[in-house]
């Protein structure tokens, strides 16, 4: 089956909290023949993983990386991997996806109030204005 995995399914496949619907998560994911991975799926998965699983940066980082190199996985490298760059700098792993997907579209400057992620993201070549 080729499917297209919702945040909740990521979720349960990674952190296994549930006896039923862990193992399902599980089984779906390592069984399909695709499995597509939205990128606002992914941003969802790495925010409840860190705040509400209380995940370290370290462990997200690592469940990303399973997925990006599975041979049954569908996604969008480039996003995904700026993320993940960010994310291991300390940041958030949607702020690099944001960063990305903005120049893509022909933004040339990101604007934020996040004064951590515009450090990291300046650290990383990415045009960034902070506003008064």
């Amino acid at each position: 089956m080729k499917i297209t995995a919702d945040t909740n399914i990521l979720v349960r496949a990674v952190t296994q909290d549930d006896p039923e619907q862990g193992p399902t998560a599980r089984k779906l994911v390592t069984d399909a023949e695709v499995l597509a991975i939205t990128l606002p799926a992914l941003c969802e998965m790495c925010w409840v993983l860190r705040r509400a699983y209380k995940f370290g940066t370290g462990d997200v980082a690592a469940a990303i990386r399973l997925l990006l190199d599975a041979d049954n996985v569908a996604l969008e490298r480039l996003p995904v991997e700026a993320g993940l760059a960010i994310l291991d700098a300390g940041g958030d792993f949607a702020d690099g996806v944001i960063a990305h997907e903005g120049q893509w579209l022909g933004g040339e400057t990101l604007v934020s109030f996040d004064k951590k992620a515009f450090a990291l993201l300046e650290k990383r070549g990415f045009a960034v204005h902070l506003p008064a």
